[in-house]
């Protein structure tokens, strides 16, 4: 109870060339300009939070 040959379409290879080519894929992570503003955000929350701890408990 056989296939002949020809009857069923070839197995696919994969889908590694599936999609359009990506061409826009950064290597190095974020650029400096947004981790210094994150950082600075960072900081002032750390210094309200002591100058609140500070007021508070003082």
């Amino acid at each position: 109870m056989g296939v002949p040959p020809g009857e069923t379409p070839p197995a696919e290879g994969g889908l590694s060339e599936a999609g359009p080519r990506e061409t826009y894929n950064p290597t190095k992570g974020w650029s400096k300009g947004p981790t210094i503003v994150i950082w600075l955000f960072v900081a002032l929350f750390v210094t309200f939070c002591i100058a609140f701890a500070v007021a508070v408990l003082g």
